[in-house]
């Protein structure tokens, strides 16, 4: 799942090498923090959150077969 999200993440900036992707693990749920370049955070967030959003779907899509549920949060 990490992967995926820097993958995505990797293709819509500016500064792919800046692109890291932290997980926290706890009983019911996992959380990713994607955290981008200063300059890339409204390149990944998008106009009204729509890319955003649409990252946080297939993020959920692809960890349907996951007993917990998955968060994806991006870091200011």
């Amino acid at each position: 799942m990490k992967e995926l999200i820097e993958t995505i993440a990797q293709s819509l900036v500016d500064f792919p090498d800046d692109v890291f992707v932290s997980e926290r693990e706890t009983e019911e749920k996992v959380t990713y923090t994607l955290s981008v370049h200063k300059e890339d955070v409204g390149k990944v967030i998008g106009k009204q959150g729509r890319v955003a959003k649409a990252m946080r779907t297939v993020v959920y899509a692809a960890s349907n077969q996951s007993s917990k549920r998955v968060t994806l949060e991006i870091q200011d």
